[in-house]
């Protein structure tokens, strides 16, 4: 089901902005208590896996995730607006706040326990997102995929720390 809506593209900028911008706020937010801000000692001293990726790496990953979610949710608002689309939107909204959530308890509250549970419920969520968004948008869909990829290794990689812990 594709409906195009007829939009300026004035409109049609403006939107990708707020939604990109949505998602920069997001990583912004959980920038403000990641390693190198906020409590970087506290993550330095904790034991890791071997194959925790070096730090340098979490910046241009999320950088380019943050990006393709915001174009897939424009994808989906372009073609549908919010009212057409409200379940897959809303629920896109949802999982933003869960992504921002888990910066948080992991890095702010220092709970890895409590953020390995957030970061299943904000797994499910993406995946559930990713398949109303696939049902609206294929090209929606696909952007999402890489951002299901890197969370399933964040919550492996978030339940071993919590393990060795």
């Amino acid at each position: 089901m594709d409906s195009d809506l007829q939009r300026s593209t004035p409109q049609l900028v403006t939107g990708l902005i707020f939604w990109i911008g949505l998602c920069y706020f997001t990583a912004w937010t959980g920038s403000q208590v990641s390693p190198g801000i906020a409590p970087a000692e506290w993550y330095e001293s904790i034991n890791k896996p071997s194959w925790n990726p070096p730090g340098w790496l979490f910046g241009p990953v999320w950088t380019l995730l943050y990006t393709f979610m915001g174009i897939a949710a424009w994808n989906v608002w372009k073609k549908f607006g919010f009212e057409n689309a409200k379940a897959a939107l809303t629920l896109f909204l949802v999982q933003l706040v869960l992504n921002g959530l888990w910066s948080q308890i992991f890095f702010g509250a220092q709970e890895i326990g409590w953020a390995f549970v957030e970061i299943i419920v904000l797994l499910v969520a993406i995946i559930a997102t990713t398949y109303l968004f696939f049902q609206k948008n294929r090209v929606a869909g696909w952007l999402m995929v890489p951002y299901i990829a890197w969370v399933s290794f964040a919550t492996v990689l978030n339940g071993t720390i919590w393990v060795l812990n």
